[in-house]
């Protein structure tokens, strides 16, 4: 009796066991995923939503798999193709790391919820579309406090993602044609959840895009390509751009240009170098180079893009299949292209202030009893005023061309529900050895943590950068607030202290809202220009005139298309390209903190 009896709740233990496991197993189109809990949320990882991109599916359309007897199982190490980075990047302790087949996805959901379908939220991360992963956020804070989920994802890099050549082109058809591979995957990732949220808990009629730098980028670039429209529903770009190239710009461009050492062509003669080719490459058919394309190692290929100069290439391509011919930023004018959704564009008050601090030209180290003692050397600026400037010139042009633009171009092609932000927050720790608001303030991609409710991603300095107390609650509390009603109602609403972030243009006059502390929260006008920022910029006095010229060639040529040419008279017609560069050149030295 007593054996049977043992029996009996041994089987009922696992029965019930399996009931409660089988609630958070899912059967999606790609096999089935088995969820678990953490961070007090549910979590679903590493679920491919495309085949490997491998063989001869390098440089092709992802592929989507159909298979939904496929067990998916945690798979380490699956972020796509880059260098590591220490800080914020991916792991690694050689040049490159990662691997080709890297498309995959993870879900954040809430372990319960009153809703049968929740707001979706779809991020895409950023690092110049040449490094980043899924797996370095965690958007649990959110998930939990705002009803929503988050589907976060990888996409192919660099080269592997974006790639113009003969070789590659000639040979394919249809969507296989594109320049823009990694943009489809984004695309696929994209169908995938279309097809499988919904049992998951998500809305795939709600469907929210959002992402920062690179991942602004991108949401831009959807906002303009036919075959994202109608999978999303909402868009958010943080720090986004809108520099895209042409296919001769990205195959073998006439002239020299800080990008012509990147073109595919003169990749391929390296390529061809690197593995002591026996033919010259005048004498190697155009079937010849597509199979040493092909076939190249791809940790050595990527290698051959790590020049400092032109490791952030190449960028999205006007292939006119994902991308429109006349480009990004013209596209999101033109109502033949927009996909009219409500759309939130912003940037940071001290985007470069990051870069600007590890350039030697602007800081110097030094010691200091209190920073010696926690192992952190003491930044002393060179110049304040000059370091002020180049970063007010610099985020001032950022603010312009990859928001004010972007937002008034498609109010005017008829997306009537625009909002635009400046993100202020510096409220970093001050110490002896360091004054942190002065030295990198709201820098590039400062805003994410107090979004995602979670500043794991700056690691160790977590403590310094973004300190308890009621500055960071207010902010996070807020941005969350404003981002969740944005996915759930397409308008960011109020904050806590009754702010109501209005939309971009009211009344024909541009207004942002300022994301900060409670005291500083606040709707501000907006009624500056790139020509009225080149005149300050002429008329600094803080600035030598050599900073001015490459202050000139830096804001008309970064976050944008190349306008330097229209503005080549200004500063007295004293400066040109070659001068900007070789200052640039000069002051190239950074500082290893």
């Amino acid at each position: 009796m007593l054996k049977i009896s043992k029996y009996i709740l041994i089987t009922l233990f696992l029965f019930e066991s399996s009931v409660l496991l089988s609630e958070n197993i899912v059967i999606t189109t790609s096999g089935t995923v088995a969820g678990f809990e953490k961070d007090k949320v549910m979590n679903w990882h590493d679920i491919p939503y495309a085949e490997p991109p491998v063989g001869e599916l390098r440089w092709k359309a992802p592929r989507l798999i159909f298979n939904n007897k496929n067990e998916i199982l945690p798979k380490e190490g699956n972020f796509c193709v880059q260098e590591p980075y220490e800080r914020g990047g991916a792991p690694g302790d050689e040049m490159v790391s990662g691997t080709e087949d890297c498309l995959y996805l993870d879900i954040q959901a809430p372990k319960k919820s009153n809703q049968s379908r929740l707001p979706v939220m779809f991020w895409i991360h950023g690092g110049g579309n040449t490094s980043g992963l899924k797996d370095i956020y965690n958007f649990a804070k959110l998930v939990k406090k705002e009803e929503v989920i988050v589907v976060s994802i990888n996409y192919r890099l660099g080269a592997f993602g974006w790639f113009t050549h003969p070789a590659i082109q000639s040979f394919q058809s249809g969507l296989d044609k594109t320049s823009n591979f990694g943009t489809l995957d984004i695309i696929a990732a994209l169908r995938w959840t279309q097809e499988n949220i919904a049992k998951f808990g998500g809305d795939p009629n709600n469907v929210t895009i959002f992402g920062e730098s690179a991942g602004g980028h991108n949401v831009l670039s959807l906002l303009v390509s036919k075959e994202a429209k109608g999978l999303f529903h909402k868009a958010i770009s943080q720090s986004g751009y809108t520099t895209t190239y042409s296919i001769e710009e990205a195959y073998k461009p006439k002239n020299p240009s800080s990008t012509s050492a990147a073109s595919s062509s003169s990749i391929f003669s390296s390529l061809l170098k690197s593995i002591e080719y026996p033919k010259l490459e005048n004498k190697i058919n155009i079937e010849e180079q597509r199979k040493i394309l092909k076939e190249a190692d791809p940790y050595n290929f990527f290698l051959l893009y790590q020049d400092k100069n032109i490791r952030s290439i190449p960028l999205i391509t006007e292939d006119g299949i994902t991308m429109p011919l006349e480009g990004m930023k013209a596209a999101l004018g033109n109502p033949k292209h927009l996909n009219i959704v409500p759309t939130i564009a912003g940037s940071n008050k001290d985007e470069v202030k990051l870069w600007l601090a590890a350039a030697d030209y602007f800081v110097k180290l030094d010691k200091s009893f209190l920073g010696n003692m926690i192992g952190v050397p003491k930044p002393v600026l060179r110049d304040k005023q000059s370091y002020q400037a180049f970063n007010y010139f610099r985020a001032s042009a950022w603010q312009l061309r990859g928001v004010i633009q972007p937002l008034s171009s498609m109010y005017k092609a008829g997306n009537k529900d625009v909002y635009g932000y400046r993100f202020d927050w510096d409220d970093h720790r001050r110490y002896l050895f360091a004054d942190f608001a002065e030295l990198i303030g709201a820098f590039h991609a400062s805003e994410i943590p107090l979004i995602s409710g979670n500043d794991d991603i700056v690691g160790d300095f977590d403590f310094i950068l973004y300190p308890a107390g009621p500055s960071k609650r207010f902010t996070e509390k807020n941005m969350m607030k404003f981002w969740a009603n944005f996915a759930k109602t397409g308008i960011p609403g109020k904050s806590s202290s009754n702010k109501e972030w209005k939309s971009f243009i009211n009344n024909n006059e541009k207004s942002i809202m300022i994301l900060d502390k409670r005291s500083d929260m606040r709707m501000s006008k907006f009624n500056k220009d790139i020509n009225s920022l080149i005149t300050e910029l002429e008329l600094s006095s803080v600035i030598n005139s050599r900073e001015q010229c490459a202050l000139l060639f830096q804001i008309t040529t970064f976050v944008g298309e190349d306008i330097f040419d229209d503005y080549q008279d200004r500063l007295n017609g004293a400066c040109t390209r070659d001068l900007a560069r070789e200052f640039l050149d000069e002051n190239s030295g950074v500082i290893d903190f």
